[in-house]
């Protein structure tokens, strides 16, 4: 099935899986922002994407400077926010500068950039936010990653007033069992745990992503893309 040329913007889609998101929306022929804290790289990855992609400097973590960083970005079609500041945070262990870094980018990074670029949606443009099955399923060290993808519940739906009619919606997947970053890494006990018998994939929550930009009618929804695990 073709798709009618649009703009997406991907911040955080310098890596992981903001890079298949990013390279998925230019191989359906999306003009492509490929945005990351880091302009050297940000440009990089966006001349491997191809012709469609820009590279482009964001650093959510620092929302003073997020107007200036978009300023020159035109008509948006899609917006996509997966940029995550993520180190393990305990009570017991609290690191305090970590966690302000991690609560700004997450909450009030997401929250600006969605301000900046919202003049220049289109009349059908729509936004998906990136959080994570900690959300619901806190594990040892996810203290400040627990609060954040909670608080993105709530930003979703006040978002999803303040921006309409454009839709937002928030994704939260489980461990993502292709993930570079977890290559090497003992992940059975996780796969035993769900359903399925394996873990997500990249592209299956890619695809999900594009679901929640493409259907009408989502819109202030947490879509959890875990493979059944919170059955269990």
């Amino acid at each position: 099935m073709g798709y009618a040329m649009s703009t997406a913007v991907v911040i955080g889609g310098t890596a992981g899986l903001g890079r298949v998101i990013a390279q998925r929306r230019a191989d359906q022929g999306d003009d492509v922002i490929v945005a990351g804290r880091d302009a050297s790289r940000a440009e990089a990855v966006a001349k491997q994407i191809g012709d469609r992609a820009t590279g482009l400097a964001v650093d959510l973590s620092k929302p003073h400077g997020i107007e200036e960083a978009l300023a020159g970005v035109g008509a948006v079609d899609h917006l996509v926010i997966t940029a995550i500041h993520q180190n393990p945070n305990t009570l017991a262990n609290f690191d305090i500068d970590d966690a302000v870094t991690a609560l700004t980018t997450k909450l009030v990074g997401y929250a600006e950039a969605v301000r900046v670029l919202r003049d220049r949606f289109t009349p059908a443009a729509s936004v998906v936010l990136f959080g994570g099955l900690a959300k619901e399923r806190p594990y040892p060290g996810s203290t400040v990653v627990t609060t954040f993808n909670g608080g993105l519940t709530g930003l979703v739906r006040t978002l999803a007033v303040e921006i309409a009619p454009h839709r937002v919606n928030a994704v939260h997947p489980a461990l993502i069992g292709d993930s570079p970053k977890w290559q090497g890494i003992d992940l059975s006990m996780q796969v035993e745990r769900t359903p399925l018998g394996r873990l997500v994939t990249m592209d299956e929550v890619a695809e999900a992503v594009d679901f929640l930009l493409r259907n009408g009618g989502m819109n202030a929804h947490d879509l959890y893309v875990d493979g059944g695990v919170l059955v269990r």
